[in-house]
C-alpha cells in the first residue's frame, strides 16, 4: 500500500458525509417502520412513498460504505482498493436509478388516476406492485455491462471506485439509464397534468372529479420539488460531467460532488416527510402517545 496526499479538508468533510448518511438512513428507517406498522398508511400511494424510502436507505447505506472506506485511507494516508470497492460502486448505480425511478412511478400513477379514473387495473396495487419490481430489476441489470468491461476503476485522489468522468459510451449510457430518463418524464407528465387539470376547468366537471384531479396534481408539483431538490444538490456532479467533455476537470471531482449528493439524500428524506401527510400524520400521533404518558410521582 503506498502513501498519498490528505489535504486539510478531506477528513472534516468526510466526517460530515457520514452524518448526513446516517440521519437519513435513520429516517427511512422511522418512515417505513411507521408505513408498515400503521394500518392508516396502508394505501397504494404510501407503497411509492415505502418504494423511496426503501431506495433511499439502501442508497445511504451503500454511500455511507463508500465514504467509511473513503475516512479509513485518508486517516491511514494510504492508497488501497479493498475487495469490495467495485461492488459499492455497482450498488451506487442501482440505488440511484432505484431512487429516481420511484418517484417517476409516483408521478405516473397520480397521472392515470385522473386522466384513466376507470381503468382500475392500472390503479390496482397488485399493478403497482408489479411495477416497482420491474423498476428494480432494471435498476439491477442496467450497469452489468460496465462490470464486463473494466469501466469501474478505483480512482486514488479521491479514494473511490468509479466510472472517470470523460466523453465515453457508459457514462452516456449511465446518466440517461439513472437521470435523464425518469426526470424528463417525470416534468413531462407533470406539463401533461397541468394542461389536463387546467382544461377540465373549462369544461363542465363534477366537483369531487376536478377537487381529485387539483389533488393528485399537487402531488406531482411535490414530486417535481423533490426531484428539484436531487437537481440542485446534483448540480457539481452534473456540472463535472459537462466539463470532462471538453476539458480537464477539479483533481478531487468526487469528493465534492458527493458532499453534495450526501446531503441531496437527507434533505429529499426531510422534504418526503413534509410532502406526506399520512405519514406525518402517523409519526406525530406516535410522538404524542409517548408525551402523553402520564408517570407516575410519589406524593
Amino acid at each position: 500500500m503506498d502513501t498519498t496526499i490528505v489535504e486539510s479538508w478531506f477528513i472534516p468533510f468526510d466526517i460530515l458525509m457520514l452524518i448526513c448518511l446516517i440521519f437519513a438512513i435513520v429516517f427511512a428507517l422511522i418512515f417505513l417502520f411507521n408505513i408498515i406498522f400503521d394500518k392508516t398508511c396502508h394505501t397504494i400511494s404510501m407503497i411509492f412513498v415505502a418504494n423511496s424510502c426503501l431506495a433511499a436507505f439502501i442508497l445511504a447505506n451503500v454511500l455511507l460504505g463508500m465514504t467509511i472506506f473513503t475516512l479509513q485511507n485518508d486517516l491511514k494516508q494510504i492508497q488501497y482498493q479493498d475487495s469490495l470497492c467495485i461492488f459499492r460502486a455497482y450498488l451506487d448505480y442501482v440505488s440511484c436509478a432505484a431512487f429516481y425511478y420511484s418517484f417517476l412511478l409516483q408521478a405516473i400513477y397520480r397521472y392515470v388516476t385522473v386522466v384513466y379514473p376507470t381503468r382500475l387495473f392500472w390503479q390496482s396495487a397488485r399493478t403497482q406492485i408489479l411495477l416497482i419490481s420491474v423498476t428494480w430489476m432494471f435498476a439491477f441489470v442496467f450497469p452489468i455491462p460496465v462490470m464486463f468491461i473494466d469501466q469501474i476503476v478505483y480512482n486514488i485522489d479521491n479514494q473511490i471506485c468509479q466510472s472517470p468522468l470523460r466523453l465515453s459510451f457508459f457514462l452516456i449510457y449511465a446518466a440517461n439509464c439513472i437521470y435523464i430518463i425518469p426526470n424528463s418524464m417525470i416534468m413531462f407528465i407533470y406539463l401533461k397534468l397541468v394542461l389536463y387539470v387546467r382544461g377540465m376547468g373549462t369544461r363542465v366537471t363534477p366537483v369531487n372529479t376536478l377537487f381529485h384531479a387539483q389533488r393528485e396534481l399537487r402531488m406531482v408539483r411535490r414530486t417535481v420539488i423533490l426531484i428539484t431538490i436531487l437537481f440542485i444538490f446534483g448540480f457539481p456532479y452534473t456540472l463535472f460531467v459537462f466539463m470532462s467533455f471538453f476539458t480537464s476537470i477539479p483533481t478531487y471531482h468526487f469528493r465534492i460532488a458527493y458532499i453534495f449528493l450526501d446531503i441531496s439524500v437527507v434533505s429529499v428524506m426531510i422534504a418526503l416527510f413534509q410532502f406526506t401527510d399520512p405519514l406525518k400524520m402517523s409519526i406525530m400521533k406516535r410522538i404524542n402517545e409517548r408525551t402523553n404518558i402520564v408517570m407516575p410521582t410519589v406524593a
